[in-house]
């Protein structure tokens, strides 16, 4: 343990000030990649709804077949 103070000449002010830039970056990057997800959930949700809702247009213009079974 002698040794670490020379691995490690800075002072205990500039250590905690480097490790909070990290955190900070690391926070900062995080909320980039969790918003990026976020909104490249929205798009695909979005997508997929508009999908249905021409599927469901499409489904209601088509005649029923059960329908015809049920007498």
């Amino acid at each position: 343990m002698k040794e670490l103070p020379y691995i490690v000449p800075s002072s205990q002010a500039e250590i905690q000030e480097a490790f909070a830039v990290h955190q900070t970056t690391y926070e900062f990057y995080y909320e980039v990649k969790t918003r990026s997800e976020f909104n490249r959930y929205c798009q695909w949700y979005y997508q997929t709804a508009a999908e249905n809702r021409r599927e469901l247009a499409k489904m209601r213009g088509e005649p029923n077949i059960l329908s015809w079974f049920r007498r």
